[in-house]
């Protein structure tokens, strides 16, 4: 059987200070404490998460794969490097820099990795421009985060670069991102386990309600996330 991995998440080894390069701050940045591992932190010194060697090193990972028997993973950004709340130009440029590693990676590995890009949604022009570029690199899609700053995904803001899409047959992986009440459930995971599942349904939804699914190559987190199996599918 052919196994397909479609949310596999990645990022560059070395990550530009952006702090530095903008003037503000809320970026992440990654700490090499040894070899095969790192901890995320965000530019403020407050930890976000311990990863290994597979999360930056191709050939690991594909160790891995072969280990599990996973002949081809889907790449994507960790969400927590969307940079949303940025000033779009800067989105932009972080959106560039994550894109061209997953690009890099795809191309020296095209048997084994697909990539799905990441746009700077706080703009939607600034976002059609750099779906078109994904596509010129060799990206087959994107992820995006269940809301863009608390717009949620029917903005009519939006409808430009959904049309886009699909007018340009790039698939879209909906992500969940800033969970509803998340400041408030912060203990035992659940920001995660019902959090995550949550704010993939109400990204469904507006997906749902305000776009259809004909012609619409749409997935989402989870197999859907909490809200279940709706008209064409959920995951």
């Amino acid at each position: 059987m052919f196994k397909i991995d479609i949310h596999t998440h990645i990022i560059p080894a070395d990550i530009p200070d952006w702090r530095g390069a903008f003037g503000y701050g809320g970026f992440i940045t990654l700490d090499h404490y040894k070899p095969c591992c790192a901890t995320m932190v965000r530019d403020d010194g407050k930890r976000f998460r311990d990863i290994e060697a597979n999360c930056w090193d191709p050939a690991v990972r594909i160790g891995e794969m072969d280990q599990t028997d996973v002949d081809v993973q889907v790449l994507s950004t960790v969400p927590v490097m969307f940079s949303y709340w940025a000033k779009a130009e800067d989105g932009l440029m972080v959106s560039r820099f994550l894109n061209d590693h997953l690009a890099e990676i795809v191309s020296e590995f095209p048997l084994r990795f697909v990539g799905l890009g990441t746009l700077p949604m706080q703009d939607t022009a600034l976002s059609i421009k750099e779906l078109e570029r994904c596509k010129q690199i060799g990206l087959l899609g994107v992820q995006i985060g269940t809301n863009v700053n608390q717009r949620n995904l029917g903005d009519p803001s939006f409808f430009e670069l959904f049309a886009a899409c699909n007018e340009m047959e790039m698939a879209v992986f909906v992500h969940p991102w800033e969970m509803m009440g998340e400041a408030d459930m912060q203990k035992y995971w659940l920001p995660w386990l019902p959090g995550m599942p949550a704010a993939t349904a109400g990204g469904e939804c507006f997906f749902f309600f305000f776009f259809g699914w004909a012609k619409r190559r749409i997935f989402f987190w989870g197999g859907g996330g909490g809200f279940g199996s709706p008209p064409g599918g959920g995951g």
